[in-house]
């Protein structure tokens, strides 16, 4: 069975912070599929879920229809929360409760860039390493002071709870949980495809 990868769109998020990752996952099934053409089941299933089926406008003004909204959704198993303009998400009660219920399910949950507000806010990152979008390290600090924050890492890997920097660090984050879940043949192969330069952390 595919594992599926359920990602959440808001109104103001970061375009690719999302569409990094969908690139990301989208991409490794097609490589996989060309390393093995028999193969009978793709790795990753990928959608996208909104508070409800309603379009919504990322950053800039893209225009996004979610495949799925919170009561339509099939089971999550990574869960994906992008950043963007976060402010007023963090104050809404039901994306919370959300975002805490699916975690449990789910085998993985990851942010990228401010989407680890959202995370803080579940209580997902409660005495736990994390980072997020350079420019926003001091506000996690001081928003959420019982989290180890990490600067100039393009990502933190918790086991269960992965959290990345800004923007294009979630392609580089979406790349090791794909050695992390699958293979790191696979891993190597899905940024090759996309001609992307892996910037993988360094050993702390």
């Amino acid at each position: 069975m595919p594992l599926s990868v359920g990602i959440y769109l808001f109104d103001n998020v970061e375009v690719l912070d999302f569409a990094g990752p969908y690139e990301v996952f989208t991409t490794a099934s097609r490589v996989a599929r060309k390393l093995n053409p028999l193969l009978s089941d793709l790795p990753f299933e990928v959608f996208t879920i909104g508070k409800t089926n309603d379009a919504i406008r990322a950053r800039a003004g893209l225009q996004l229809f979610p495949d799925y909204s919170f009561v339509t959704h099939p089971i999550i198993d990574v869960l994906l929360i992008p950043g963007g303009i976060v402010t007023q998400e963090l104050e809404i009660p039901e994306l919370i409760k959300w975002i805490v219920t699916t975690s449990k399910s789910a085998k993985l949950t990851a942010s990228i860039c401010t989407g680890a507000f959202l995370l803080a806010q579940a209580g997902l990152l409660e005495g736990k390493k994390a980072t997020t979008h350079w420019e926003d390290i001091d506000d996690l600090k001081t928003m959420f002071p019982s989290l180890h924050v990490k600067r100039s890492k393009r990502w933190v890997d918790e086991g269960n709870i992965v959290t990345s920097g800004g923007i294009s660090a979630g392609i580089d984050m979406s790349l090791h949980l794909i050695e992390k879940l699958i293979t790191r043949d696979l891993a190597l192969g899905t940024a090759r495809q996309m001609e992307f330069d892996w910037s993988e952390n360094p050993k702390e």
